[in-house]
């Protein structure tokens, strides 16, 4: 796989993903909600990890930068 994503896009997405799973394991959240939400936190966690976005290629986005040769 080749990486598609810059850190401020890694950054925003591990930000997101702590941000749900506090306001989900406080009780903010909860319910069907409360489990899509974990689910799509726990992608935004992945994908951040990996530093690559499944849907970017099919969109044709990418926002890592571009190394220079």
């Amino acid at each position: 796989m080749k990486k598609n994503m810059g850190l401020t896009d890694r950054i925003i997405r591990l930000a997101l993903a702590a941000l749900v799973a506090v306001l989900y394991f406080t009780n903010v959240i909860t319910g069907t909600l409360g489990i899509v939400l974990i689910v799509v936190a726990v992608v935004f966690a992945l994908t951040s990890l990996i530093s690559f976005c499944p849907l970017y290629p099919i969109i044709g986005m990418n926002t890592c930068k571009k190394e220079k040769s």
